[in-house]
């Protein structure tokens, strides 16, 4: 796996976060709960994040 997959990863995070808000707000679900979802999912992309920077300190030293 190299950085620049994980940064990709973390974006992609955000965007599924902001989709699954968006599709729990059209069901009719509580605000609650669909703000539960989009957080939970977008806490995924600092990890991502961090493991790109990690990553990317492996590649630069090999």
């Amino acid at each position: 796996m190299r950085s620049s997959h994980a940064y990709t990863a973390g974006l992609v995070s955000v965007g599924i976060s902001l989709a699954t808000w968006l599709v729990s707000r059209g069901k009719d679900d509580s605000k609650a709960q669909s703000d539960r979802w989009g957080i939970f999912i977008g806490q995924w992309a600092p990890t991502f994040f961090a493991l790109g920077v990690g990553l990317k300190l492996e590649e630069d030293e090999s």
